[in-house]
């Protein structure tokens, strides 16, 4: 059993609230968007963590984290990237993957939208945790926990806050 953190679209900073929610994880993982290597190695001092490079990561953190990763949790095959879409409106880039091997669980990061959907037609739980950080677009602060437990996911929890305007 693996207690799992996810966030994503942190541009450089995480709120004491989001660091708290994510203390009870055995891992920490992070949808890209990262912002600064200070704060990939600050994570990675809490838990063991598995990140991807978003868009606004620069050549540091790309060199450091893959554009997407494919892994196993237990015994959930999972796919992480930064610009992936969501069921039914899957990115080009990432599109062809999903259909042709379809992983269990599906995160991605970017839209700053917070999404849970399962993908019927490839039996698949799609994750986006929205955006963690204090910069950017959006005006709620969201992160995701859950466990995954053997081949299942299960105890999804949500945190969510009104994000701190600079």
């Amino acid at each position: 059993m693996k207690r799992v953190g996810l966030i994503s679209d942190t541009h450089g900073s995480i709120s004491s609230r989001t660091l708290n929610f994510l203390e009870t994880v055995d891992e920490i993982w992070h949808a890209g968007d990262i912002g600064t290597v200070e704060l990939a190695d600050e994570l990675a001092r809490l838990k063991p963590f598995r990140a991807v490079y978003g868009n606004i990561d620069d050549h540091i953190l790309r060199r450091m984290y893959p554009e997407n990763q494919r892994f196993f949790c237990e015994d959930v095959d999972v796919l992480m990237t930064h610009i992936g879409g969501y069921p039914g409106h899957y990115d080009v880039r990432i599109r062809q993957e999903i259909y042709s091997k379809p992983p269990k669980l599906f995160i991605s990061g970017h839209s700053h939208i917070l999404r849970v959907i399962f993908d019927k037609k490839i039996n698949c739980l799609h994750i986006n945790p929205g955006a963690s950080g204090n910069k950017g677009f959006h005006t709620i602060c969201t992160a995701v926990r859950f466990i995954i437990d053997g081949s299942t996911i299960r105890d999804l929890e949500i945190l969510e806050f009104e994000r701190v305007q600079f």
